[in-house]
């Protein structure tokens, strides 16, 4: 049923299909801490068999079902579904029978947004980990900010929650605006940041529209001058930002060392020190101090709240060390990301092994050429990139194109690549390559077995 809601405050009874997805579930729990009746169904819920997430849920007050029509019926107000949602789902054939609106959940966010002052992150990388620093200095500020996040933030996490939403007490709401679906373009935020423009789900020219809608959609609006194709969506640079001291970028970063597990920085003569690794996350810290200074925040209270950053979930996240082997678990996805993520851990030490597993077989095939380019790049003589096949997580995908064709390509450049096609076997053939000081960097996206993975890599090696 088309939907004729405009505003949050229309709603009281709320259903979400797929909650127990990222994006879904910190909708639910912001809804909930904010007074509405929430439910919702996931077809990993079932009544015989516990699930963390489930749990989760339920203690921040979302109802929760097994995806079977249960949790449907006229009381509803609402009912909201992901991107991945089809119209063929019995749930929504039902909803439509009962005429309940549904919206997809980017249309609810924008109805969410509506109804605060809003920051909304843009760009093609770290919009989780730059909206999870911004949320650490605006809180040591005492702004109370609430945060909408498409990963969960260590320090909420650790209280028992998922750790992606959070209600905050003041009139200050952080938001990820996600460009592949484009659903960036329905957002008018008080503050849009864009950190970056590089190929990852869309060509060039599409990306460019996109976020010069954005632009146009923000009230105020502030770029990575560093990033070319952002830069060229510049409006007003008095807080820009930038990692080049010849840029005419209002706040711009110098001084940059990584010390193992930390990098260091300064602004304006500020010293920062960070519990992260890589430039680019100097950048994403360099990103969420320009939106604090932008509201009044001293540069000493930013440079306080991100010494104490726990970081975000499978962003560069230190899974532990064993037998001399930093194990390091990241949800690098395009070859951007990958390249850096890997260039963040060559200063941990002297070789770096990298496992990837590419996920769609048409993203994969998209970018392909991308990433044979990034990885031949970016390897050092003594580092090494390890895939597994490509994650298909099911529909009508020409299977043409395979994780080894990438890898062979790699080969021949001269680098060391190896195709390991089931990943399960990877810890055991990596094992003679691994040294006494080395890292061993998991890298991928979308597939939910990734956390239960790195654990088991842990375990094995």
């Amino acid at each position: 049923m088309a939907s004729s809601i405009t505003s949050i405050d229309q709603v009281q009874r709320v259903f979400f299909i797929g909650v127990a997805g990222t994006g879904m579930s910190a909708l639910a729990q912001y809804l909930s801490g904010i007074g509405k009746e929430v439910s919702g169904s996931d077809r990993y819920f079932q009544h015989d068999k516990p699930d963390e997430i489930k749990d989760k849920l339920e203690l921040e007050g979302v109802r929760c079902y097994p995806q079977d029509g249960s949790g449907i019926g006229p009381h509803l107000d609402l009912v909201v579904v992901s991107t991945a949602i089809e119209n063929s789902v019995p749930e929504v054939q039902q909803a439509n029978a009962l005429n309940i609106p549904i919206l997809k959940r980017s249309q609810l966010l924008a109805l969410i947004s509506n109804s605060k002052k809003t920051i909304a992150v843009g760009g093609t990388s770290g919009k989780s980990t730059t909206s999870a620093m911004l949320f650490d200095i605006l809180q040591a500020a005492g702004l109370g900010p609430g945060i909408i996040s498409g990963a969960g933030l260590v320090s909420i996490i650790k209280k028992g929650k998922i750790g992606n939403a959070h209600v905050g007490s003041g009139e200050w709401l952080i938001i990820e605006a996600d460009e592949s679906d484009g659903s960036i373009v329905q957002y008018h935020p008080e503050i849009g940041l864009l950190l970056n423009v590089d190929k990852d789900h869309q060509e060039m020219d599409e990306l460019m529209q996109i976020f010069g809608q954005f632009r146009e959609n923000s009230k105020n609006f502030i770029v990575n001058l560093t990033n070319s194709h952002a830069r060229s969506l510049a409006k007003n640079q008095d807080f820009d930002f930038a990692t080049d001291t010849g840029s005419n970028a209002g706040i711009v970063a110098a001084d940059f060392k990584q010390v193992g597990m930390e990098i260091r920085f300064s602004i304006k003569g500020e010293s920062f020190h960070v519990k992260s690794v890589g430039r680019h996350n100097m950048e994403n810290a360099l990103a969420a101090v320009s939106v604090a200074n932008f509201l009044g925040v001293d540069l000493k209270i930013a440079s306080s709240a991100l010494a104490n950053y726990e970081g975000i979930y499978r962003r560069h996240q230190l899974l532990g060390i064993k037998h001399g082997v930093h194990v390091i678990d990241d949800y690098a996805h395009n070859p951007v990301k990958c390249a850096s993520s890997i260039e963040a851990c060559q200063p941990i030490a002297p070789k770096v092994i990298a496992w990837f597993q590419p996920h769609g077989y048409g993203p994969t095939r998209f970018l392909k050429n991308d990433f044979i380019q990034e990885f031949i790049r970016v390897l050092r003589p003594e580092d090494e990139i390890w895939m597994s096949e490509i994650f298909y997580a099911g529909g009508t995908a020409v299977k043409d194109i395979s994780s080894d064709d990438l890898i062979r390509e790699i080969r021949a450049a001269g680098k060391s690549a190896f195709f390991v096609s089931d990943r399960n076997d990877f810890p055991a053939q990596v094992q003679s390559h691994l040294t006494d000081n080395c890292v061993l960097l998991l890298m991928g996206a979308r597939d939910p077995g990734l956390e239960a993975f790195g654990n088991y890599v842990m375990q094995q090696i």
